[in-house]
């Protein structure tokens, strides 16, 4: 039976949507090999839950093959089966489309460099220009609206539909493609026409924020924006290299999710141990857990918000559960299914709901999100520095 996959973003972006949150080869290498840690002896009482509207894999198969054997494409077929179930996060993809998703997890993406997130006013802001990229070249900078994209207006979009329409996932836009922004900073309004490139990402960036006190020290901003491969590591390796005494900010904001085990990885940085999350595959539960030796003492503080989705999600819920952070922000995203992949005719590949994760506490999170213990609008990571000079982290 093939492995579980927890998939990021709505079934309407599901060509090439963010980040694959792959159970798959991942847990099965890590659980082979004993990278995976298990508490001795603990079994979690979970929640089970039913999956409601899910595909029928027989039968999205079935329509792909009668498909291709009548030369027609097995990918459109099974996407209408799929669509036809009210399977939420279900999605098919081509060949191509997959290959573009797995490099996703790598790191590399085709785009313009620009991560996006919902303004306090529920506009969509610019969150983050990656250095070097086409739009850090046009002048683009962290703050600037996103009005238009392609002439269509993105106020009202979902986060991850946008960040889908710059990376042309929808029309399979290669690099070299032409992306047109319509931008506003302040009063002034402005059209910029991009070429899309292949882009390396920066999945975790560390700063020290505050000022340098007398007997305190800085605060660390560790910023995440994807749990693509090494940003795990890359956390944790953040969280040991902090100054003693110095508090920890955790951004989660834009998160669009990625791969499991980097999320465990990263919870791992500040749990000793301890259940992270259960999910469960046709109503068989399973359970993940941190490993030993992480800061337990550490201030922290979690910045999310709308576009925290599926793997941040999981983390998040981790550290609140847990006790171990205080969250900022407003709510997250809602993913929490799981879904499982299969191949298809013609060399097409369904990912089809098959169950759902839960925080440690049992909370479901799929079409519902995680509530911040702190609900803030605008100016949120200000606030959060605030809380977390609070609890002693400096900043």
């Amino acid at each position: 039976m093939p492995d579980p996959v927890c998939r990021v973003g709505p079934r309407g972006l599901r060509r090439g949507a963010a980040l694959t949150l792959v159970f798959a080869s991942v847990l099965a290498t890590a659980a082979a090999t004993g990278a995976l840690p298990h508490g001795p002896g603990h079994t979690p009482r979970v929640e089970t839950r039913s999956v409601a509207a899910t595909a029928d894999r027989d039968a999205v198969a079935e329509a792909a093959a009668d498909a291709v054997a009548d030369g027609k494409s097995g990918t459109e077929a099974a996407e209408e089966v799929v669509s036809r179930s009210g399977d939420r996060w279900g999605a098919v993809y081509d060949e191509r489309e997959y290959q573009e998703f797995e490099q996703a997890l790598d790191g590399t993406y085709t785009g313009v460099g620009i991560a996006a997130r919902r303004s306090a006013d529920g506009r969509v802001a610019v969150a983050r220009v990656q250095p070097g990229s086409p739009a850090d070249r046009a002048g683009v900078r962290a703050g600037d609206l996103l009005r238009t994209i392609d002439g269509h207006r993105v106020d009202r979009r979902p986060v991850s539909d946008v960040v889908a329409l710059l990376r042309g996932d929808r029309t399979g836009a290669a690099a070299g493609s032409k992306v047109v922004l319509g931008l506003q900073r302040g009063a002034a309004a402005r059209t910029e026409t991009l070429r899309r490139a292949r882009l390396t990402t920066e999945a975790v960036t560390v700063h020290r924020i505050g000022p340098y006190r007398s007997g305190s020290s800085a605060a660390v901003l560790i910023d995440v924006d994807a749990f693509t491969k090494g940003s795990g590591t890359a956390v944790r390796d953040a969280v040991r290299a902090a100054p003693a005494g110095a508090g920890v900010l955790l951004d989660l904001r834009g998160n669009s999710g990625g791969l499991v085990t980097e999320a465990v990885t990263a919870a791992s940085a500040f749990l000793d141990g301890g259940l992270v999350a259960t999910y469960d595959v046709h109503g068989e539960q399973h359970a993940l857990y941190a490993g030993s030796g992480g800061d337990t003492e550490r201030p922290l503080v979690v910045l999310i918000d709308g576009g925290t989705m599926s793997a941040a999600e999981l983390l998040t819920g981790a550290l609140q559960d847990r006790g171990r952070a205080v969250t900022v922000g407003s709510r997250t995203f809602g993913k929490g299914s799981v879904q499982m992949p299969s191949r298809l005719a013609g060399g097409a590949v369904a990912e089809l709901t098959v169950g759902h994760y839960r925080t440690p506490a049992g909370r479901g999170v799929d079409g519902r999100g995680i509530t911040p213990d702190l609900a803030v609008g605008s100016r949120a990571q200000q606030r959060a520095e605030t809380v977390l000079s609070g609890l002693g982290g400096g900043s």
